[in-house]
């Protein structure tokens, strides 16, 4: 996925009410950005780090710019919620993501299960649903996931295990948005639910695969697999 023009790069003063953030541009201008991300941007949101905007052309939009990357850990991170589907989609038709190869048709935002979309439902032969989470958040060399406790992301998984047990394929790609990661954990010190409700859906059968990305300030690709490991959890004495 390419940029469609050159970001501006700006500071970031402070990021609140989930979809705005202030910034300053490299005039010394103060601008209010859109930030497409609802989650806590842990990690991902500290005041003062550079920041890089994409122009809002829309005619339709209350502001000028929105918010596509930043500089975390010394490394550049996409927080554009927005992004991981058609990553995803780019990787599977050229081949990056392996697991996901072999099938006649790609859709998009199927309807199924309750009152949900599948991100991406794969056809021909058999049915395959697959489940995208954007992964921003690191702890030492690991990505993880979720950065806030998320019922939507339990739904999920439930739903992707009724998918299975109906005889279909299902599968979950986390999508890391930054290329400084070695492997991938659900972080159960965040929503020990979630990490226990993937932990039981690998064993029921849904597959779950990690991808890094390469970050530039000219655009983001899927790059290469992590190897997942869960971490157990901690037993009381």
């Amino acid at each position: 996925m390419e940029f469609p023009e050159p970001l501006i790069k700006a500071t970031l003063i402070k990021r609140y009410k989930r979809f705005l953030a202030d910034v300053t541009l490299g005039n010394g201008e103060v601008v209010t950005a859109h930030v497409a991300n609802s989650g806590r941007m842990t990690g991902v949101s500290t005041p003062g780090s550079p920041v890089w905007l994409l122009p809002n052309r829309s005619k339709t939009a209350k502001l000028k710019y929105r918010w596509e990357l930043i500089e975390a850990d010394d490394t550049l991170v996409g927080i554009n919620t927005s992004r991981p589907n058609t990553l995803v989609e780019e990787a599977i038709t050229n081949g990056t993501i392996e697991p996901l190869q072999g099938y006649k048709s790609l859709r998009r935002e199927v309807k199924y299960g309750v009152n949900s979309r599948i991100d991406i439902l794969l056809e021909g032969p058999g049915t395959c649903f697959v489940e995208i989470k954007n992964v921003h958040m690191r702890e030492g060399d690991k990505a993880t996931f979720p950065d806030a406790v998320t019922a939507r992301g339990l739904k999920h998984l439930k739903e992707m295990t009724e998918m299975v047990n109906a005889g279909h394929r299902a599968v979950m790609i986390y999508c890391i948005q930054r290329g400084d990661c070695t492997s991938f954990d659900s972080d159960d010190a965040v929503d020990p639910a979630y990490g226990a409700g993937l932990r039981q859906a690998l064993k029921d059968g849904v597959e779950a695969y990690a991808y890094t990305c390469d970050v530039s300030l000219t655009g983001i690709r899927i790059k290469e697999p992590l190897p997942l490991r869960l971490t157990a959890p901690e037993r009381p004495d």
